[in-house]
């Protein structure tokens, strides 16, 4: 199936501006034209699409996902220094594992000493937070 870009955006959930953007950057190849000058996309965009979408959501950067890209395309200068790449990446992700977990620990806590039946002004997680304890730690 094709779709024109409208199409294409509507199933993908994302702005027109925004696969023109990827296009100008090189994460989604140029599409052909009509005689009108309209852009065809064939359906492997749509995979594409989500594919970049769904690493943003995880906390990749643009220029981390055309590396990964480059993988996928078989492209030889965007795979150059994968390894580093990787390596970094798993410390990147590490740390905020850590970090989650900490948050998680913090939040726990502050569950825990929040009465059901308080009123909001009497919120015990406020005064904590305000009295800048070190919860969690």
């Amino acid at each position: 199936m094709k779709y024109r870009i409208s199409e294409l955006a509507e199933r993908c959930g994302v702005n027109k501006e925004t696969i023109r953007y990827y296009e100008r950057l090189g994460l989604l190849s140029e599409p052909f034209r009509t005689k009108a000058g309209y852009r065809i996309y064939p359906e492997e965009f749509i995979n594409r699409l989500q594919f970049i979408k769904r690493m943003q959501e995880l906390g990749f950067s643009l220029s981390e996902i055309d590396k990964l890209l480059g993988v996928v395309d078989k492209d030889n200068d965007r795979c150059r220094d994968m390894y580093d790449f990787v390596v970094l990446k798993i410390d990147d992700v590490q740390k905020k594992i850590k970090d989650l977990k900490r948050i998680e620990q913090m939040l726990i806590q502050l569950k825990e000493c929040c009465p059901d039946e308080k009123s909001l002004y009497e919120c015990p997680i406020i005064e904590d937070l305000m009295d800048g304890e070190n919860i969690g730690n």
